[in-house]
């Protein structure tokens, strides 16, 4: 709404807006994400206030993806809906409008051999390989990793769990602490493997600020870089740390990729759809069985 919808159509009157009109909006949704007025723009890497350097770059148009743009396709025949039934208008427009075709869904999760190399890789550093790991085996989108907390593990036998309350995201202050994508928070078993995997990271954890006279609290984050576990992990570092490593093992991926990876393993496994879109946060089993997401 506020990058886009309000920028480009709020001063159209409500009765105005017709096929013609949205056709030039789409149109424009697929030139520049931006909406740049032409050339001798700059990329800035941060909006806050900054000295420009090499990651400064001249603008390039880059077109917003055609799920996102299906998205505010959707938001406005939803707000027209409401309002030919309130009468505020005769016709609802975006019956008449032509978004982007849905995306043919083509995840390509690592091979089982390509998810090895990542581990084997990660390891290096135990912390970042406990991050991978955990990413791989339950599925958890990566703002939601960054976002994990001490005291939402729970390690009592039978009752090993991961409990996802709450997401990274990026806001016109930066990253913040916020309501999860579904707005649903939800609990992940977790297997014997990542277990070991989390209690070794944790005694690592205590010991580094033992070390410093500190202690690690129950609300610090599980994968934080501070010794006390204050601060979280900002999901662009985390994407850019996984992006690197892939590179340097000349394997094609993305951190996302462990989502798709972890639903194919489950779902080859014998675990029933419905049980797969439940653990990745999905609010239905289409996406998860038709793509492995």
């Amino acid at each position: 709404m506020k990058n886009h919808i309000s920028p480009l159509l709020g001063r159209i009157s409500i009765g105005r807006l017709d096929p013609e009109i949205l056709d030039s909006f789409y149109a424009e949704l697929r030139r520049c994400r931006i909406h740049c007025s032409g050339s001798g723009l700059v990329d800035h890497r941060t909006r806050k206030d900054h000295e420009c350097d090499y990651r400064c770059r001249p603008h390039q148009c880059k077109p917003l993806s055609a799920t996102t743009i299906r998205h505010i396709h959707f938001i406005l025949s939803g707000a027209y809906k409401r309002a030919v039934r309130w009468r505020w208008v005769a016709v609802n427009p975006l019956a008449q409008a032509e978004p982007p075709p849905a995306p043919k869904s083509n995840p390509r999760p690592p091979s089982a051999e390509e998810a090895a190399q990542l581990l084997n890789k990660a390891w290096d550093d135990p912390d970042w390989g406990a991050l991978v790991w955990t990413a791989m085996t339950t599925g958890a989108r990566r703002g939601e990793l960054c976002a994990v907390r001490w005291a939402w593990i729970n390690f009592e036998e039978g009752r090993e769990t991961l409990w996802l309350q709450s997401g990274i995201r990026k806001s016109d202050d930066g990253w913040v602490e916020g309501d999860l994508k579904t707005h649903q928070q939800r609990r992940i078993a977790l297997d014997a493997e990542t277990v070991e995997v989390l209690k070794d990271l944790r005694e690592r954890c205590v010991k580094r600020a033992e070390m410093l006279g500190i202690e690690l609290a129950p609300e610090a984050f599980v994968f934080s870089t501070a010794a006390d576990g204050a601060t979280f992990p900002t999901p662009d570092s985390v994407t850019q740390r996984y992006d690197r490593m892939a590179k340097k093992l000349e394997i094609d991926t993305t951190l996302h990729k462990l989502r798709h990876y972890s639903a194919t393993e489950l779902i080859v496994g014998g675990v029933d759809p419905r049980t797969v879109a439940g653990r990745l946060g999905h609010q239905g089993v289409g996406k998860v069985a038709v793509s492995g997401c």
